[in-house]
């Protein structure tokens, strides 16, 4: 599927850093790791933003693109399952607040701005505590339900991941606007490759090792001093 005018304004919205799910609230331990000083500058933040975007790909991307084809195809049952296995890839709590928090909030605003039968259904197993309501899955749905593509999904999923990074980072780490753009510009670049290795996975082959970005959020976690939510 390729996008069409409608597609594509609908896809625009949704990746809209003014889109308003919550992202600006988390900093996906970029504020810990910039108070340690593990991220000071421009290449420290790019290196952490690729991370962030790599770890995401093989976790949520994968949630993603799963729940997104059992939409059309009816099964409600696999749409709870990539739901399960994406928040069992969230080891520490402030990861699991932001992604069940921005999930529940997506699906709400759809419901307002085009309401759908599945995400209906989706979002009273939320209220209800059956599902955790991960923002990949939440992502999967409405994307699926407006006609985006499969590609456009993934690419928006990580335009998400990287952007949460990169707007923290314009409070916490002395860079620039200018930085930022061009991190996200670069970023872009690996979209196609990662897209290419995550399509074809299964739930099962989802897969996460980053300890240290585990570390900062449990540290942020017990922290005193937050710009961010955790």
């Amino acid at each position: 599927m390729t996008e069409n005018a409608i597609t594509l304004a609908r896809l625009l919205e949704f990746t809209d850093s003014a889109f308003p799910v919550g992202t600006f609230s988390f900093s996906n331990g970029l504020e810990t790791a910039a108070e340690t000083g593990l991220v000071h500058d421009a290449a420290t933040l790019e290196e952490y933003t690729q991370d962030i975007v790599r770890q995401t790909a093989f976790t949520d991307g994968v949630a993603a693109l799963h729940a997104y084809r059992s939409y059309p195809a009816g099964r409600h049952e696999a749409i709870l399952e990539a739901d399960r296995q994406a928040i069992l890839c969230k080891l520490n709590a402030e990861a699991r607040r932001m992604t069940r928090r921005m999930g529940k909030k997506l699906a709400e605003l759809s419901q307002r701005i085009f309401p759908d039968e599945t995400v209906s259904l989706w979002l009273e197993e939320i209220r209800t505590h059956r599902t955790p309501g991960t923002y990949p899955v939440a992502q999967g749905i409405v994307f699926a339900a407006c006609g985006i593509s499969e590609k456009g999904l993934f690419c928006a999923h990580q335009y998400g991941a990287a952007n949460t990074v990169l707007s923290a980072a314009l409070r916490c780490v002395r860079v620039s606007h200018y930085d930022t753009q061009r991190i996200l510009f670069r970023t872009a670049e690996q979209a196609e490759t990662l897209y290419d290795r995550v399509r074809g996975m299964e739930l099962e082959d989802m897969h996460a090792f980053a300890p240290q970005i585990d570390i900062l959020a449990s540290l942020h976690e017990k922290g005193t001093k937050r710009m961010f939510m955790n």
